[in-house]
Protein backbone atom coordinates (compact mmCIF):
# COMPACT_ATOMS: atom_id res chain seq x y z
CA UNK A 1 0.00 0.00 0.00
CA UNK A 2 2.80 2.40 0.91
CA UNK A 3 4.64 1.46 -2.28
CA UNK A 4 1.55 2.21 -4.41
CA UNK A 5 1.19 5.57 -2.70
CA UNK A 6 4.84 6.39 -3.38
CA UNK A 7 4.51 5.42 -7.04
CA UNK A 8 1.37 7.51 -7.37
CA UNK A 9 3.10 10.52 -5.81
CA UNK A 10 6.07 10.15 -8.17
CA UNK A 11 3.75 9.88 -11.19
CA UNK A 12 1.89 12.99 -10.06
CA UNK A 13 5.14 14.95 -9.62
CA UNK A 14 6.36 13.77 -13.02
CA UNK A 15 3.09 14.84 -14.65
CA UNK A 16 3.33 18.29 -13.06
CA UNK A 17 6.90 18.74 -14.27
CA UNK A 18 5.94 17.61 -17.78
CA UNK A 19 3.11 20.15 -17.92
CA UNK A 20 5.33 22.93 -16.59
CA UNK A 21 8.10 21.99 -19.02
CA UNK A 22 5.65 21.97 -21.93
CA UNK A 23 4.37 25.42 -20.96
CA UNK A 24 7.88 26.85 -20.62
CA UNK A 25 8.96 25.26 -23.91
CA UNK A 26 6.02 26.82 -25.76
CA UNK A 27 6.67 30.20 -24.16
CA UNK A 28 10.34 30.12 -25.13
CA UNK A 29 9.40 29.03 -28.66
CA UNK A 30 7.05 31.99 -29.08
CA UNK A 31 9.66 34.45 -27.78
CA UNK A 32 12.39 32.89 -29.95
CA UNK A 33 10.16 33.14 -33.04
CA UNK A 34 9.54 36.86 -32.47
CA UNK A 35 13.22 37.56 -31.79
CA UNK A 36 14.41 35.64 -34.86
CA UNK A 37 11.81 37.35 -37.03
CA UNK A 38 12.97 40.77 -35.81
CA UNK A 39 16.48 40.01 -37.08
CA UNK A 40 15.53 38.05 -40.20
CA UNK A 41 15.64 39.43 -43.73
CA UNK A 42 13.38 36.77 -45.23
CA UNK A 43 11.71 33.82 -43.55
CA UNK A 44 9.44 31.61 -45.63
CA UNK A 45 9.19 27.84 -45.19
CA UNK A 46 12.57 27.39 -43.51
CA UNK A 47 13.68 26.69 -39.95
CA UNK A 48 15.72 29.90 -39.81
CA UNK A 49 15.62 33.20 -41.72
CA UNK A 50 17.66 33.41 -44.90
CA UNK A 51 19.91 36.08 -43.36
CA UNK A 52 20.08 38.32 -40.31
CA UNK A 53 20.08 42.09 -40.03
CA UNK A 54 19.42 44.85 -37.52
CA UNK A 55 17.80 47.25 -39.96
CA UNK A 56 14.30 46.40 -38.76
CA UNK A 57 15.10 47.93 -35.38
CA UNK A 58 16.19 51.17 -37.01
CA UNK A 59 13.10 51.08 -39.21
CA UNK A 60 10.82 50.51 -36.21
CA UNK A 61 12.60 53.23 -34.23
CA UNK A 62 11.91 55.76 -36.99
CA UNK A 63 8.52 54.55 -38.20
CA UNK A 64 6.86 54.10 -34.80
CA UNK A 65 8.74 56.98 -33.11
CA UNK A 66 9.95 54.67 -30.36
CA UNK A 67 12.11 57.37 -28.81
CA UNK A 68 9.07 59.51 -27.99
CA UNK A 69 6.99 56.49 -26.99
CA UNK A 70 9.63 55.24 -24.56
CA UNK A 71 9.96 58.68 -22.97
CA UNK A 72 6.18 58.92 -22.50
CA UNK A 73 6.09 55.37 -21.11
CA UNK A 74 8.74 56.12 -18.50
CA UNK A 75 7.18 59.46 -17.61
CA UNK A 76 3.78 57.86 -17.01
CA UNK A 77 5.24 54.87 -15.17
CA UNK A 78 7.40 56.90 -12.78
CA UNK A 79 4.61 59.42 -12.15
CA UNK A 80 2.26 56.57 -11.24
CA UNK A 81 4.94 55.06 -9.01
CA UNK A 82 5.54 58.36 -7.18
CA UNK A 83 1.86 59.13 -6.65
CA UNK A 84 1.08 55.55 -5.64
CA UNK A 85 3.76 55.71 -2.97
CA UNK A 86 2.73 59.14 -1.71
CA UNK A 87 -0.91 58.09 -1.45
CA UNK A 88 -0.64 54.39 -0.69
CA UNK A 89 1.95 54.35 2.11
CA UNK A 90 0.17 56.87 4.41
CA UNK A 91 -3.18 55.20 3.66
CA UNK A 92 -1.71 51.80 4.52
CA UNK A 93 -0.35 53.21 7.79
CA UNK A 94 -3.77 54.60 8.70
CA UNK A 95 -5.51 51.31 7.91
CA UNK A 96 -2.89 49.29 9.81
CA UNK A 97 -2.89 51.47 12.94
CA UNK A 98 -6.47 52.73 13.20
CA UNK A 99 -9.76 50.96 13.87
CA UNK A 100 -12.92 52.62 12.60
CA UNK A 101 -16.44 51.64 11.53
CA UNK A 102 -16.56 50.22 8.03
CA UNK A 103 -12.88 49.30 7.90
CA UNK A 104 -13.61 45.88 6.35
CA UNK A 105 -15.80 47.53 3.72
CA UNK A 106 -12.96 49.91 2.86
CA UNK A 107 -10.52 47.01 2.55
CA UNK A 108 -12.98 45.21 0.27
CA UNK A 109 -13.26 48.36 -1.83
CA UNK A 110 -9.48 48.41 -2.23
CA UNK A 111 -9.51 44.77 -3.30
CA UNK A 112 -12.04 45.25 -6.09
CA UNK A 113 -9.71 46.95 -8.65
CA UNK A 114 -7.24 44.09 -8.14
CA UNK A 115 -9.80 41.30 -8.46
CA UNK A 116 -12.02 42.72 -11.21
CA UNK A 117 -10.67 42.70 -14.80
CA UNK A 118 -9.48 46.21 -15.75
CA UNK A 119 -11.76 46.37 -18.78
CA UNK A 120 -14.78 46.00 -16.47
CA UNK A 121 -14.25 49.29 -14.66
CA UNK A 122 -12.01 50.82 -17.33
CA UNK A 123 -14.84 51.74 -19.70
CA UNK A 124 -16.93 53.73 -17.16
CA UNK A 125 -13.71 55.20 -15.73
CA UNK A 126 -12.61 56.36 -19.18
CA UNK A 127 -16.08 57.87 -19.73
CA UNK A 128 -15.78 59.89 -16.53
CA UNK A 129 -12.26 61.05 -17.40
CA UNK A 130 -13.30 62.19 -20.87
CA UNK A 131 -16.29 64.03 -19.44
CA UNK A 132 -13.94 65.74 -16.98
CA UNK A 133 -11.68 66.81 -19.84
CA UNK A 134 -8.61 64.75 -18.92
CA UNK A 135 -9.29 61.73 -21.09
CA UNK A 136 -6.74 61.26 -23.84
CA UNK A 137 -4.09 63.20 -21.93
CA UNK A 138 -1.02 62.34 -19.89
CA UNK A 139 -2.82 62.90 -16.59
CA UNK A 140 -5.81 60.90 -17.74
CA UNK A 141 -3.58 57.84 -18.20
CA UNK A 142 -1.91 58.48 -14.84
CA UNK A 143 -5.24 58.78 -13.00
CA UNK A 144 -6.58 55.61 -14.63
CA UNK A 145 -3.50 53.61 -13.64
CA UNK A 146 -3.69 54.89 -10.05
CA UNK A 147 -7.01 53.08 -9.56
CA UNK A 148 -5.39 49.60 -9.28
CA UNK A 149 -1.89 50.65 -8.17
CA UNK A 150 -2.80 52.61 -5.04
CA UNK A 151 -4.79 49.68 -3.56
CA UNK A 152 -1.91 47.40 -4.52
CA UNK A 153 0.57 49.51 -2.56
CA UNK A 154 -1.81 49.65 0.40
CA UNK A 155 -2.31 45.88 0.53
CA UNK A 156 1.42 45.20 0.19
CA UNK A 157 2.41 47.74 2.85
CA UNK A 158 -0.13 46.85 5.57
CA UNK A 159 1.69 43.62 6.64
CA UNK A 160 5.01 45.49 6.85
CA UNK A 161 3.49 48.22 9.00
CA UNK A 162 1.75 45.71 11.26
CA UNK A 163 5.11 44.02 11.94
CA UNK A 164 6.45 47.20 13.54
CA UNK A 165 5.78 47.31 17.26
CA UNK A 166 3.72 50.42 18.16
CA UNK A 167 5.95 50.76 21.23
CA UNK A 168 8.77 51.82 18.91
CA UNK A 169 6.68 54.74 17.70
CA UNK A 170 5.57 55.58 21.24
CA UNK A 171 9.20 55.65 22.38
CA UNK A 172 10.11 58.01 19.55
CA UNK A 173 7.25 60.28 20.57
CA UNK A 174 8.48 60.29 24.16
CA UNK A 175 11.92 61.44 23.00
CA UNK A 176 10.36 64.39 21.19
CA UNK A 177 10.01 63.15 17.59
CA UNK A 178 7.26 64.90 15.65
CA UNK A 179 5.28 63.15 12.89
CA UNK A 180 7.78 64.05 10.15
CA UNK A 181 10.85 62.91 12.10
CA UNK A 182 9.01 59.79 13.25
CA UNK A 183 8.35 58.80 9.68
CA UNK A 184 11.77 59.74 8.25
CA UNK A 185 14.04 58.45 11.03
CA UNK A 186 12.02 55.58 12.51
CA UNK A 187 9.38 54.22 10.17
CA UNK A 188 11.03 54.75 6.79
CA UNK A 189 14.15 52.61 7.47
CA UNK A 190 11.92 49.76 8.66
CA UNK A 191 9.43 50.10 5.80
CA UNK A 192 11.98 50.69 3.04
CA UNK A 193 12.11 47.03 1.87
CA UNK A 194 8.32 46.91 1.58
CA UNK A 195 8.09 50.30 -0.11
CA UNK A 196 10.78 49.32 -2.60
CA UNK A 197 9.04 46.02 -3.34
CA UNK A 198 5.63 47.63 -3.82
CA UNK A 199 6.86 50.47 -6.03
CA UNK A 200 8.98 48.23 -8.26
CA UNK A 201 5.99 45.97 -8.85
CA UNK A 202 3.83 49.03 -9.54
CA UNK A 203 6.41 50.14 -12.14
CA UNK A 204 6.29 46.78 -13.93
CA UNK A 205 2.50 46.68 -13.70
CA UNK A 206 2.11 50.18 -15.17
CA UNK A 207 4.44 49.51 -18.10
CA UNK A 208 2.53 46.32 -18.90
CA UNK A 209 -0.97 47.74 -18.30
CA UNK A 210 -2.83 47.74 -21.61
CA UNK A 211 -6.58 48.05 -20.97
CA UNK A 212 -6.69 51.19 -18.83
CA UNK A 213 -3.98 52.95 -20.84
CA UNK A 214 -5.62 52.04 -24.13
CA UNK A 215 -8.99 53.41 -23.01
CA UNK A 216 -7.65 56.71 -21.66
CA UNK A 217 -4.61 57.54 -23.81
CA UNK A 218 -4.39 59.90 -26.75
CA UNK A 219 -1.91 60.35 -29.61
CA UNK A 220 0.69 61.93 -27.29
CA UNK A 221 0.07 59.78 -24.20
CA UNK A 222 0.47 56.23 -25.50
CA UNK A 223 2.71 53.85 -23.65
CA UNK A 224 4.80 51.27 -25.48
CA UNK A 225 2.27 48.45 -25.15
CA UNK A 226 -0.53 50.60 -26.62
CA UNK A 227 1.71 51.85 -29.42
CA UNK A 228 2.55 48.23 -30.21
CA UNK A 229 -1.16 47.42 -30.47
CA UNK A 230 -1.77 50.31 -32.87
CA UNK A 231 1.23 49.34 -34.97
CA UNK A 232 -0.24 45.86 -35.46
CA UNK A 233 -3.81 46.86 -36.28
CA UNK A 234 -3.34 50.26 -37.94
CA UNK A 235 -4.21 50.54 -41.61
CA UNK A 236 -1.49 50.25 -44.20
CA UNK A 237 1.21 47.73 -45.08
CA UNK A 238 4.04 47.30 -42.59
CA UNK A 239 6.87 44.84 -42.49
CA UNK A 240 6.21 42.09 -39.97
CA UNK A 241 9.85 42.25 -38.92
CA UNK A 242 9.48 45.90 -37.87
CA UNK A 243 6.52 45.07 -35.66
CA UNK A 244 8.43 42.13 -34.20
CA UNK A 245 11.37 44.44 -33.52
CA UNK A 246 9.03 46.78 -31.65
CA UNK A 247 7.70 43.79 -29.68
CA UNK A 248 11.26 42.83 -28.73
CA UNK A 249 11.92 46.38 -27.51
CA UNK A 250 8.77 46.13 -25.38
CA UNK A 251 9.78 42.73 -23.99
CA UNK A 252 13.28 43.94 -23.14
CA UNK A 253 12.06 47.14 -21.49
CA UNK A 254 9.60 45.18 -19.35
CA UNK A 255 12.09 42.40 -18.62
CA UNK A 256 14.73 44.81 -17.35
CA UNK A 257 12.41 46.27 -14.72
CA UNK A 258 11.04 42.83 -13.87
CA UNK A 259 14.55 41.50 -13.22
CA UNK A 260 15.29 44.53 -11.05
CA UNK A 261 12.06 43.90 -9.14
CA UNK A 262 12.89 40.23 -8.64
CA UNK A 263 16.32 41.25 -7.41
CA UNK A 264 14.72 43.16 -4.53
CA UNK A 265 11.27 41.56 -4.24
CA UNK A 266 12.01 38.33 -2.40
CA UNK A 267 9.21 37.81 0.15
CA UNK A 268 11.35 35.76 2.51
CA UNK A 269 14.24 38.18 2.33
CA UNK A 270 12.00 41.22 2.73
CA UNK A 271 10.25 39.85 5.82
CA UNK A 272 13.57 38.79 7.34
CA UNK A 273 15.07 42.24 6.75
CA UNK A 274 12.00 43.94 8.17
CA UNK A 275 12.12 41.79 11.31
CA UNK A 276 15.87 42.34 11.69
CA UNK A 277 15.46 46.11 11.43
CA UNK A 278 12.59 45.97 13.91
CA UNK A 279 14.65 44.07 16.50
CA UNK A 280 17.65 46.35 16.08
Amino acid sequence: MIRDTTIGAKLWITAVWVIVGFFVLNLLAVIATVVLSSFGTRWLGTWLPAAFTTRWYFAAWAEFQLHDVLIVTLQIAFTVVALSGLIGVPAAYALARREFPGKKAVMLLFLLPLLVPPITFGIPLATVLYQAGVGGTFWGVVLANLVPTVPFVILVMIPFIEQIDPKVEAAARVFGADTFRLFVHVLLPMLLPGILAALLLVLVRTIAMFELTFLTSGPTSQTLVVALYYSVFASGVRAVQSIDAMAVVYMISTLIWLLIALRFVNPTQIVARAKQQQTT
